[in-house]
C-alpha cells in the first residue's frame, strides 16, 4: 500500500490528486506554483510518492522539495511508459499528452483510443491497439477562441462563456458564444468522424476543464471522465 501525490501544471491551472493505493481519494487546485504551496501540500497528504507533470516554467526548486520528501518523478519522454512513441521527435511531445496515453492505455488496454483533452488547448491523442501513441492534433481551446475576437478585431467584446445559447444567435454575445462553442461541438466530432473513416471502431476519452460545455452538443458517442490526466499520472508512478 503507498499513497501519491499527482501535480498537473498547466498553462491555466495547479492541480493536484492523491491516490491512496489505486483508489482516488481526493482533487484540487493549488493557489499558484510556488514551493510554498507544493510543501504545505506535502505537510497535509504526507503522499509516499509524488509524480509531476509541467508544460510550464515551474521553479526548479520544486523538484528537491519533492525529491527530498517523496520518490518522486518527472514525467517526460524519457519515463518509462505503458505505451511506445513513434514518432518523429518525441521529446517534443507534452507531458499532459502522454498522461493522457497512459490513462487511456490503462483503462481500455488492447483497443484503439482517441483521448481529446479540452484546457487552454483542445488536443487530440490517438494510441492504436498496438498501444502505439501516432500524434493527434493541437488547436485553440475555448477560452483562447473567445479571447481572440476581442484581441483581434476592432469591435467585438470578450465574451464568457455561456450554457444557455441559441443555434442562430440574436446579437453580438449569443453570434459569437453559438460561433466558439458550437463550433468546438462541430470540430471535434469532425475529428472523430475523420479518426472512425480510417480505424473503423475506437473509443473516445473527453476530458478537461471545459468539456462539460460539449458533451450536449456531440453527435458522436463518447466517455467523459473529468480525472483522466490524474489516472494517467498515477499509472505512469506505478511503472517508475
Amino acid at each position: 500500500m503507498a499513497t501519491t501525490l499527482c501535480l498537473d501544471f498547466g498553462n491555466t491551472r495547479q492541480k493536484f490528486a492523491f491516490f491512496d493505493d489505486n483508489r482516488l481519494e481526493t482533487t484540487g487546485v493549488l493557489p499558484d506554483t510556488s514551493v510554498t504551496s507544493v510543501k504545505a501540500l506535502l505537510e497535509q497528504l504526507q503522499p509516499d510518492r509524488t509524480i509531476l507533470s509541467s508544460v510550464i516554467n515551474h521553479d526548479p526548486a520544486m523538484i528537491g522539495l519533492l525529491e527530498q520528501n517523496t520518490r518522486f518523478h518527472l514525467l517526460s519522454h524519457k519515463s518509462k511508459l505503458p505505451f511506445t512513441t513513434p514518432v518523429g521527435k518525441p521529446a517534443t511531445i507534452g507531458a499532459d499528452r502522454l498522461a493522457l496515453c497512459a490513462a487511456v492505455v490503462d483503462l481500455f488496454p488492447g483497443k484503439n483510443n482517441l483521448a481529446i483533452a479540452l484546457g487552454t488547448c483542445i488536443t487530440y491523442n490517438f494510441v492504436n491497439s498496438r498501444h502505439e501513441f501516432l500524434g493527434g492534433g493541437i488547436s485553440p481551446g475555448m477560452d483562447m477562441r473567445f479571447r481572440s475576437l476581442k484581441d483581434y478585431t476592432a469591435k467585438l467584446p470578450l465574451v464568457d462563456e455561456d450554457w444557455n445559447f441559441p443555434l442562430i444567435g440574436y446579437d453580438t454575445v449569443t453570434n459569437i458564444t453559438s460561433g466558439v462553442i458550437l463550433g468546438m461541438a462541430k470540430e471535434i466530432d469532425g475529428f472523430i468522424d475523420a479518426y472512425a473513416e480510417r480505424y473503423g471502431n475506437f473509443n473516445v476519452v473527453l476530458t478537461g476543464g471545459n468539456s462539460a460545455y460539449f458533451v450536449p452538443h456531440l453527435k458522436n458517442r463518447i466517455f467523459a471522465d473529468q480525472d483522466l490526466i490524474f489516472k494517467g499520472l498515477y499509472a505512469i508512478s506505478a511503472c517508475n
